[in-house]
């Protein structure tokens, strides 16, 4: 018999692994599907794909996590992507990376966060198909596959690698994409885009990228990362203001402690020569 709680801003240890556990079991699903043949087609244009197993692990994932917090509202890309932030809510990305999974890409996620009013205090990213589980619980830390992780140390953009990404409706943001890209290449060491947003994030809380910048990215994509990164030591922002960074926001800048400002002078002024 499963065990429901009670959620108060503060999670309890018991709760944290049970969940846990929950999107673990997902990453069974994920991989005996990566070994058979895919069942894919196309939602809003050629680009933005689903597969059967998005809408079975998502359906996997409602009734675990429905059944250990059932007072939860549940954001779920697949089956509820127009429910609300306000009040409790889970916020899931069952897998991110579609694209990416379709193709035999093994960089996958699936994202799952428990939010209050759009504030993450639960944050699950696993790869299933790597082997690593990033969990952070609001104000107890970061761990990947248990172990505490923290944000890099890197304080110039010349040392930094940096990743982005390319949203579906890549022709509203194409000229702000290529601008940025024409001036991070040769600024930093690198710029990666893998092609899941989760995963990216993931990878700045543990200190394999430095920074990370993306447009148009939903709730689902980003909520878990983000508490990854706080209690990892980072800094969460938008690409041009000091406005504070909601999900669903317009876009999202990620880094260490300290290069966000200086990765956001360069956004910035990738942004002052577009038209």
């Amino acid at each position: 018999m499963t065990t429901s709680y009670a959620i108060s801003p503060d999670l309890t240890p018991g709760l944290c692994v049970h969940i846990e556990a929950a999107v673990l079991e997902t990453g069974k699903l994920i991989r005996e599907h990566n070994r058979r043949p895919r069942n894919i087609r196309c939602k809003t244009s050629l680009k933005d794909l689903v597969t059967e197993t998005d809408g079975a692990v998502e359906s996997m994932l409602r009734e675990s996590l429905g059944a250990l917090v059932p007072q939860a509202a549940f954001l779920g890309e697949e089956g509820s992507p127009d429910q609300g932030l306000d009040g409790l809510c889970w916020v899931v990305d069952p897998l991110d990376g579609t694209t990416n999974f379709a193709h035999g890409v093994p960089f996958i996620a699936t994202s799952v966060a428990l939010c209050m009013n759009g504030e993450p205090l639960l944050g699950i990213v696993n790869l299933p198909l790597l082997g690593e589980v990033f969990v952070a619980a609001k104000g107890q830390g970061a761990r990947m596959n248990g172990q505490a992780i923290s944000v890099s140390a890197i304080s110039g953009l010349g040392s930094a690698l940096v990743a982005t990404g390319f949203p579906y409706r890549i022709v509203d943001h194409r000229a702000s994409i290529l601008r940025q890209l024409e001036l991070a290449m040769p600024a930093t060491q690198g710029v990666r885009r893998a092609g899941a947003a989760a995963l990216d994030l993931a990878f700045v809380a543990c200190g394999r990228y430095d920074g990370f910048f993306e447009f148009a990215l939903n709730p689902w994509d980003t909520a878990a990362g983000v508490l990854l990164i706080q209690e990892a030591g980072g800094r969460i922002g938008t690409m041009l203001s000091q406005e504070p960074y909601r999900l669903g926001g317009p876009d999202i800048l990620a880094t260490n402690s300290l290069l966000f400002d200086p990765l956001q002078d360069l956004l910035k002024a990738a942004a002052a020569t577009i038209p």
